[in-house]
């Protein structure tokens, strides 16, 4: 009989606490009915939604809201533009888009990108692979940074043609250029040993 009444006493003070809004203490835009709702009072409802919530770690935030990486400028060797483009990059998505050599089928340019997409895996560089058209790939890299390591590798395939990466290209083995740009970086590293010595 004691836990009975207990449980009814606990039961009607928690009643007797429960708030409930009277129609004119309401805001505006809480007194219109759910189907009414618009994209802004959305939005001021999962913001009241959210209000009690402990803020998310960056890394558990959406990429557009992380923070900035911080550049030590004074570490950056200014004649390679590449590094700062991978600094600024860490953690950040970033797309390559690949070009295999030749005149692949579909099945030919699948067979190859996950090759290179399982060679990168080998060396730690997470990348996912899209195909977008018969000879054309797109790699997705989570961490930018490892872009351009990804980027040095690729060009050095007999398969690849070319690919693009924040909106440059470089040329790979399987193109004429790409060939010509290797024999020119070798020659030119010839070059400069011989002044060396």
């Amino acid at each position: 009989m004691r836990y009975i009444l207990l449980y009814l006493v606990v039961l009607l003070f928690h009643l007797t606490l429960c708030k409930k809004f009277k129609d004119e203490d309401k805001p505006a835009w809480a007194k219109k009915d759910i189907r009414d709702y618009n994209e802004a009072d959305l939005e001021r409802l999962l913001e009241q939604w959210e209000e009690d919530d402990e803020p998310l770690e960056p890394d558990e935030l959406p990429e557009h809201l992380r923070p900035q990486p911080k550049v030590d400028f004074s570490q950056i060797d200014s004649s390679n533009p590449e590094n700062l483009l991978k600094l600024t990059k860490k953690g950040r998505t970033v797309m390559m888009f690949v070009s295999v050599a030749g005149n692949p089928s579909k099945d030919e340019t699948e067979t190859v990108t996950k090759l290179w997409q399982s060679s990168l895996w080998n060396n730690h560089i997470q990348a996912e692979r899209y195909l977008v058209d018969d000879d054309r790939a797109i790699f997705l890299f989570k961490d930018g940074a490892q872009a351009w390591e990804a980027k040095d590798f690729l060009v050095d395939q007999e398969n690849c043609k070319e690919l693009t990466l924040e909106s440059k290209t470089y040329f790979g083995k399987g193109s004429n250029k790409g060939q010509r740009e290797k024999e020119e970086s070798n020659s030119a590293q010839k070059h400069k040993r011989k002044e060396d010595l």
